[in-house]
């Protein structure tokens, strides 16, 4: 299997001290990803504010360095590319930012950030080229070149600028795109479209796609799988479908619940500890003070990942009696959910 991008046991801590003592703030704990090189897929990465989405893009996407663990670009830890192979890794993995408007320079046409691409990468001998490149790039995320050239980024709304984002990507033909909330800034008519666009472009150019969202409705639209973290930890893992239709880990579940109903009248779940919750350490599982089928064993050690199917894994002591699956192994499981 040929890799693009490998996490191995990858952990990122913040700010003094160690994990054991309880120094340090956890971003991301002990994980482990791989995207395939020869498998396209769309992994969707999912959790509450602070869960650790955003640290694991940075570490994938080479901006952050893991206090342990390594992350790989085709085999190569990222810490040690050459120039060349940086380079080569620039084109390979791109990046779709949250807020489309900050990554535009107001004081240049739309253009502008699609011409420097073509120009810093040589995708183009001629400025003809570079415009039918720029062309076939927007058209295909739904833009139409002659009612969008020339126009500065406030005079576009902002699935407009979202989108010609994707096309600046899209313009290197990458085999991966980390799209960091893509759609949480843009309004609700926008969101289908966009997502839709992103779906299409992993079908039509084979782009692997690691998706990072709060929102479990759209994660459920456009991924194949699912990773749910919480505070740094993957808790669950596996297809989409099984995760969102049949969530096993308590935080799933409460996830799920709190997607709103159709219904005024139907209440939204609330968190209702067990009385077995105890305070959270680095010895503990993380979500024993807000589960409500917390056991003394919650309490006493953090769970491992327990294999509860062939394309399902779970942190949680309810499924003891599973085959434990080292964090190291958690690729098989998201492998058999594609």
């Amino acid at each position: 299997m040929t890799t693009i991008i490998e996490a191995r046991n990858v952990t990122k801590l913040f700010g003094n001290g160690r994990l054991r003592s309880g120094g340090g703030t956890v971003g991301v704990a002990d994980v482990s990803f791989t995207v395939d090189d020869e498998k396209p897929t769309i992994t969707a990465v999912v959790g509450e504010s602070g869960s650790g989405k955003t640290t694991l893009a940075r570490l994938l996407l080479g901006l952050a360095a893991p206090t342990t663990g390594e992350v790989l670009y085709r085999g190569k830890d990222m810490r040690r590319l050459t120039r060349s192979e940086r380079r080569r890794f620039l084109g390979d993995v791109q990046v779709v930012f949250q807020d489309p408007y900050d990554t535009y320079n107001p004081f240049y046409p739309v253009e502008h950030a699609l011409q420097l691409t073509v120009r810093k990468f040589g995708l183009a001998s001629s400025a003809a080229a570079a415009r039918s490149l720029i062309d076939e790039a927007m058209s295909a995320v739904g833009l139409r070149p002659e009612a969008t050239l020339g126009k500065r980024p406030h005079q576009l709304s902002g699935g407009q600028r979202q989108r010609l984002m994707v096309a600046r990507a899209l313009l290197l033909r990458p085999k991966l795109i980390v799209a960091d909330e893509p759609v949480s800034m843009v309004d609700a008519s926008m969101r289908a479209s966009i997502l839709t666009t992103i779906r299409g472009l992993h079908e039509r150019y084979g782009i692997s796609v690691v998706y990072i969202t709060h929102d479990l409705t759209t994660a459920y639209q456009v991924s194949h799988q699912m990773m749910v973290l919480y505070k740094g930890d993957v808790v669950e893992a596996g297809d989409v479908e099984s995760v969102i239709r049949d969530p096993q880990h308590p935080y799933t579940r409460l996830l799920i619940d709190s997607v709103p109903k159709p219904d005024p009248d139907e209440p939204w779940a609330l968190e209702r500890p067990s009385e077995k919750a105890a305070r959270v350490t680095p010895t503990t599982c993380p979500f024993v003070d807000r589960c409500s089928r917390a056991m003394d064993a919650c309490s006493q050690a953090k769970p491992p990942l327990f294999r509860t199917s062939s394309t399902r894994a779970v942190a949680c002591f309810l499924y003891e009696d599973a085959h434990r699956l080292d964090r190291s192994e958690l690729n098989t499981v998201l492998t058999g959910a594609r």
